[in-house]
């Protein structure tokens, strides 16, 4: 009988890597570098969307208090990727620390879970790329009807008419010029990533300059949602209640955490460049706590700038700001047009980069699994022209398109934390295993307060990350455990059924592969 919880081998996995050629990266990384890699990784999308949500659903102003705990739990989860990064020196991702640590279907749970942290990702950032694209429309005179441009879930009442969406065609569109555009092989330029990077957060900083003037402290009063509060549209219709633990009060601080967490998605790609940090040891804690803090200090002055030029109701409603927010906050600052339609349009270009990777991350994902045998070996093939994964990446135009023109970006950008967090959780138990089972292994970065016998830190991520998944909303957790509940189903009748592990088939990269995989640096979300 297979043993499902069979163990790669970490001389395996050692062999792939140098096999690759990945094992010759040069470490040339310093703590500055990882800093300024981290700050672009984790500035993205979530961000300019996810901070006004969170206002509006379950934080009020209180949202600032919430991007603290959102970075708390990314923090300690962060210490335990850089420890497996720098003891597994393979370009590589919770998947493969799983695999060696705690078995294949440990690993399975985490490589399905992570299909919702790219493929939902994607779609969520999609959908705020239609949001964004529909402001700057606005601008020359022209909108998309509401009809095409939203969820058929939705629906809104604009100068007094009630609409009801069909698709969101605009979001569908993106996804689908991109993932063709990933089949052509076509890649971003190290030089664009800069200048994207130098964007966002040039974006992020004048928000912050401009808006402080024009913050009216009547807004952050009171500064936590009262568990009576209720949001209405122009018509009277009610569009949220708060009687929720996790909608108001303290609770809503978690709440809000849980949604916030998004806009972290993407720090762990620090931990990746362990193997080209010159000392690990000590630069790595430094550019993943680093680029958090200096995230998360950018975060907190963003959301009270945000709540304080626009009360956090109007985040709540979609006449309003409850799309767009940005935009929107900017539109009540008195003479900064101009400053609304700049910030639009680097928006959308930022938020094109993201979703690029995104889907580019997933092909990964899929890749290394069909590899492995735990997924049809379709998503493996490579076209013989352009050397690239499409089939993967047909399917998640098919997958990811779907949830971009048919789900809210509430409920895609709620399944993204937690498919995210639940790969936290698990990486986190991953390291305390791994002391258990394998103390003797050499270790070039040891996550703090981490003894065998009490490993705090790694405790510590996972309580925390195990309170935000809590924290997300009921309807959310039932998809989230359907989807799970799936994932098992595919497992014991494919994967377990066609593991090349467990059928002792060593997986050797052909030269193509080793052309064609490349490990995208960042997951900008």
């Amino acid at each position: 009988m297979a043993n499902i919880f069979a163990k790669k081998p970490l001389a395996q996995l050692l062999g792939e890597a140098n096999s690759s050629g990945e094992g010759s990266l040069k470490r040339t990384l310093g703590a500055a570098n990882l800093v300024a890699l981290g700050v672009g990784a984790i500035i993205g999308a979530g961000l300019f969307v996810r901070t006004a949500a969170a206002a509006a659903q379950a934080s009020g102003p209180g949202v600032t208090l919430a991007f603290i705990v959102a970075a708390i739990g990314c923090a300690f989860a962060g210490l335990c990727y850089a420890e497996f990064a720098a003891m597994i020196p393979i370009a590589g991702s919770a998947y493969t620390y799983a695999y060696t640590t705690m078995g294949e279907f440990v690993a399975w749970t985490i490589g399905w879970a992570l299909i919702m942290e790219y493929a939902l990702g994607a779609a969520t950032v999609s959908i705020a790329w239609s949001e964004y694209l529909n402001k700057l429309l606005e601008v020359f005179g022209m909108s998309i009807p509401y009809e095409w441009c939203h969820s058929p879930l939705e629906s809104a009442t604009i100068n007094g008419v009630l609409h009801t969406g069909y698709l969101n065609l605009p979001a569908l569109l993106v996804i689908i010029l991109l993932s063709l555009l990933l089949i052509k092989g076509t890649q971003e330029s190290a030089t664009f990533n800069s200048i994207i990077v130098v964007v966002k957060v040039a974006i992020v900083l004048i928000f912050i300059a401009v808006g402080w003037q024009f913050i009216n402290p009547a807004n952050h009063t009171p500064y936590l949602i009262p568990e009576d509060a209720v949001v209405k549209d122009s018509a009277g219709k009610i569009l949220r209640t708060y009687e929720g633990w996790n909608k108001h009060g303290m609770g809503g601080i978690l709440g809000g955490a849980a949604i916030v967490f998004f806009a972290f998605i993407g720090f762990d790609a620090v931990s990746t460049a362990a193997q080209e940090a010159k000392n690990p040891k000590r630069d790595m804690p430094i550019g993943i706590l680093g680029s958090l803090a200096v995230c998360t200090v950018l975060y907190i002055l963003f959301g009270h700038v945000l709540t304080g030029v626009a009360n956090w109701k109007d985040f709540a409603d979609p006449a309003k700001g409850g799309e767009a927010s940005v935009v929107y906050a900017i539109g009540l600052m008195k003479g900064y047009g101009w400053l609304s339609t700049a910030v639009t349009v680097a928006i959308l270009a930022g938020f094109s980069s993201v979703i690029l990777v995104m889907l580019m991350g997933q092909s990964r994902v899929f890749f290394s699994m069909a590899k492995d045998g735990l997924m049809p070996k379709a998503f493996s093939d490579l076209h013989p022209k352009f050397r690239t994964p499409y089939k993967s990446n047909l399917a998640l135009l098919v997958f990811v398109g779907a949830f971009a023109a048919f789900v809210p970006g509430s409920l895609a950008g709620d399944l993204t934390s937690f498919g995210t967090l639940l790969a936290f959780v698990l990486v986190s138990a991953g390291v305390w295993i791994m002391r258990k089972s394998d103390p003797a292994q050499p270790r070039p970065f040891r996550s703090p307060l981490s003894s065998p016998s009490f490993p705090l830190v790694p405790i510590l991520g996972m309580v925390v990350c195990l309170g935000m998944i809590a924290a997300l909303d009921s309807f959310t957790l039932q998809v989230a455990l359907v989807w799970m509940l799936l994932g098992f189903i595919v497992y014991f009748i494919y994967g377990k059924r066609n593991s090349k592990l467990q059928q002792g088939i060593v997986v050797v990269p052909t030269e193509m592969e080793e052309q064609a995989f490349i490990e995208p640096d960042s997951k900008n979300a």
